[in-house]
């Protein structure tokens, strides 16, 4: 389900369903966003309760700029970074604590599967925040780079460096780790 600007507008003209479809809709890609930056799990879920509550008492103006996920976006970025200069300590909690594991799935082939996403996620964790800011939005929140560039306020081109960077930086780390993409 794709909630658009439609689905604000009905918030913002009293129809509360209307906002409990983009919490419902955006709510965990945003926490996990907003986790590259704070490297904290718990309190990526606090920032993301701080954003969803601007956007239902501030109830701020969409200007139709870029797509209401964009803005969203934008607002969580602002508000981790908020968040960040005025609590100077971070810590580290494995995002690997909030996945489930499924039953019907070969147990085996299961562990190695995660194994490897433990991995890209270390590594992830470990490159420079700006490279794993860049590469979560690009392929986990598949955001393009127009897009991209306007959630971390760098032009396009500024983007796709450092997206290559990223790549690069990352597929550097994954080699160290005996990482095998075929796997994933």
């Amino acid at each position: 389900m794709e909630v658009d600007i439609n689905s604000y507008e009905r918030y913002l003209g009293g129809d509360d369903t209307a906002f409990a479809d983009i919490v419902r809709e955006y709510a965990d890609g945003l926490m996990l966003y907003i986790n590259s930056f704070t490297r904290d799990i718990h309190v990526s879920e606090e920032v993301t309760e701080e954003v969803f509550f601007k956007l239902a008492v501030k109830k701020p103006h969409f200007r139709n700029q870029s797509s209401f996920k964009t803005w969203l976006y934008a607002i969580g970025r602002n508000t981790a970074l908020d968040y960040l200069r005025k609590n100077s300590r971070q810590s580290c909690v494995n995002i690997e604590e909030a996945k489930d594991i499924q039953a019907e799935e070969n147990v085996e082939k299961l562990y190695l599967k995660e194994e490897q996403k433990l991995k890209l996620h270390t590594c992830l964790k470990s490159l420079r925040p700006e490279y794993a800011q860049v590469l979560y939005l690009v392929f986990f929140e598949e955001f393009d780079n127009a897009q991209t560039a306007r959630i971390m306020k760098k032009s396009k081109r500024q983007t796709e460096n450092l997206i290559y960077r990223a790549k690069a930086a990352l597929k550097s780390k994954l080699e160290k780790e005996g990482f095998e993409y075929e796997n994933i």
